[in-house]
This record gives structure tokens, sequence and C-alpha cells, in this order.
């Protein structure tokens, strides 16, 4: 039997990219050690109840990210916008100067693609925007 070849990708809620690489004879039970420490990372939850987190346990950060990824997940988008998806969302004020700052950090790590003049900057989500990516093959 070849070799297997299991690759995770994890972004935990402040955009750090998390690679694990496993390459040999891949098991039902070494996957699961290794899903256990990509939840352990914070990259899936382990009970429903962890998804739906209150308003305050969250960061404006990951209430970004979370509307980015509802409203704004093939299109480009620019920080006015994302602005006003997330004073709706929210039904909370957040200042532009905010949002703009958060974008760019996102767009730094990789997780949004930014494009045009600095004075009408437009992202979009990255391919690597999802939180969780597993790639199986052989060698």
């Amino acid at each position: 039997m070849p070799a297997r070849k299991m690759r995770i990708e994890v972004f935990d809620s402040e955009g750090n990219k998390y690679s694990i690489a496993f390459e040999g004879n891949v098991t039902r039970e070494k996957a699961l050690r290794i899903l256990d420490l990509v939840e352990l990372l914070g990259g899936v939850s382990s009970s429903p109840q962890e998804t739906n987190t209150t308003f305050s346990e969250t960061s404006k950060y990951d209430r970004l990210l979370r509307v980015i990824h509802r409203h704004f997940p093939l299109t480009w988008f620019s920080s006015k916008e994302v602005q006003a998806a997330y004073e709706q969302e929210y039904k909370q004020p957040i200042s532009l100067s905010t949002v703009a700052t958060y974008l760019s950090r996102m767009a730094n790590k990789g997780l949004l693609i930014r494009s045009g003049a600095s004075n009408r900057i437009k992202y979009r989500a990255s391919p690597s925007f999802s939180q969780v990516v597993v790639k199986k093959g052989t060698l």
C-alpha cells in the first residue's frame, strides 16, 4: 500500500495560520488525533454550543471575519461596505478606521486579497479564507 499524505491548515481567531502535515500510514485513529489537535488550536468546535457564542464573548476582529464570510464570500468589497454590514448585523457602531485596520491585518495574514489605490482599496476573501482545509492524497 502506498504511503499517504494528510495536510491540515488551521486559522485561529487572530488570523494565525497553523499547518500540520502527516505522511505515512494514515489510519482513522491517527487522523482523529490530528483533528483533536486542530480542535485544541480552535479550528473546529466539538459541540454546537461552541459555535453559537454570544456577542460579548467574541472580539471585533472575530465579528468582522463573520461579517465578511456571510456577506462578501466571493465579491470585492470596501471598508465602508464592511462597516455598514457590521453595524446592520450587530446593531453597534464601529469606526471606519477600526474596520480599515482589521482589514489591513487580515490582508497581511493572507485571509484577504487587497487591490486598488490607497484611497480606493478593495478587498476580497482569499482562497485560504476558510478556517480548516484538509487535503488527503497519495505521494
